[in-house]
């Protein structure tokens, strides 16, 4: 096993997974409560204490809520750009804090960590790829549109959590206010089932035609509440990449769970 994730909440209410590479586990954001985070570490058998860091991706709540408290019981340091550190609302001790640009490349132990620019409604969100043993997991949400920057981390990744928030008609008929359905539609908002479908269908199809298609494990991640459901993600995908003669046995998609702890996947 080169790589591992559990995530252990993903959705609008809250986001949080941990990685581990080799001896390495690390933190991707801290967005549900520090009881929580404490919780569904023991289930896997991983105390706090063993966490070398912390990644933070952007500063929104759903991201970042639990981070005081997770500071308080782990040395872990926190990783976040300049901007996502100051507008995290939480008092960093400047000794565990380590900053970098976001498209920075830096290591954490037995991770190779990559960090990736993406597109949301906050100051400089990023995501993260972790690489170990030729092996590559990816985390590709909070995003509205697919960059080339994120196109190559999807194409990249032998493990991928992939962003697949909402069905577009249901968030245009649903009750939410006008300029929160512009605000999730909009480019700096959420990827549909729809376009994170479109988005692997079209790595595959650059894979494919060079000859390199390979195992991969895809996650669908931070699925909405009123906007979306496990079995209608999973569905838009399937139906995308059948169409376009991509399904395979090789390809495994499962929808992680919105409030709940998943089982451990690994590469």
């Amino acid at each position: 096993m080169n790589l591992a994730i559990c995530s252990l909440a993903s959705g609008s209410s809250g986001n949080c997974y941990v990685v581990r590479g080799g001896d390495t586990f690390v933190l991707v954001d801290a967005g549900i409560s520090g009881r929580q985070i404490r919780e569904r570490l023991d289930r896997i058998g991983l105390s706090p204490s063993r966490l070398s860091a912390v990644l933070v991706t952007h500063s929104h709540s759903d991201h970042v809520k639990g981070l005081a408290a997770v500071l308080k019981t782990t040395d872990a340091d926190v990783y976040a750009n300049p901007s996502t550190a100051r507008e995290s609302g939480t008092d960093i001790p400047e000794d565990r804090l380590r900053l970098f640009a976001t498209g920075e490349t830096f290591v954490i132990g037995d991770l190779e960590v990559t960090s990736f620019p993406v597109s949301h409604d906050t100051a400089d969100p990023a995501g993260f790829s972790f690489c170990r043993g030729g092996r590559q997991l990816s985390i590709v949400t909070d995003t509205g549109t697919v960059t080339q920057a994120v196109m190559d981390q999807i194409r990249g990744a032998d493990l991928l959590v992939l962003e697949s928030n909402h069905d577009e008609n249901i968030l245009r008929m649903g009750r939410y206010p006008w300029f929160l359905k512009q605000r999730i539609l909009g480019v700096q908002g959420h990827l549909s089932n729809e376009a994170a479908a479109k988005a692997l269908a079209l790595a595959l199809e650059e894979e494919r035609a060079e000859g390199l298609m390979r195992q991969r494990t895809v996650l669908l991640a931070h699925l909405s509440q009123e906007n979306n459901f496990p079995e209608m993600a999973l569905a838009t995908m399937s139906n995308i990449l059948e169409e376009r003669g991509l399904l395979s046995a090789g390809l495994n998609i499962k929808a992680l769970p919105r409030t709940e702890q998943s089982p451990v996947y690994t590469v």
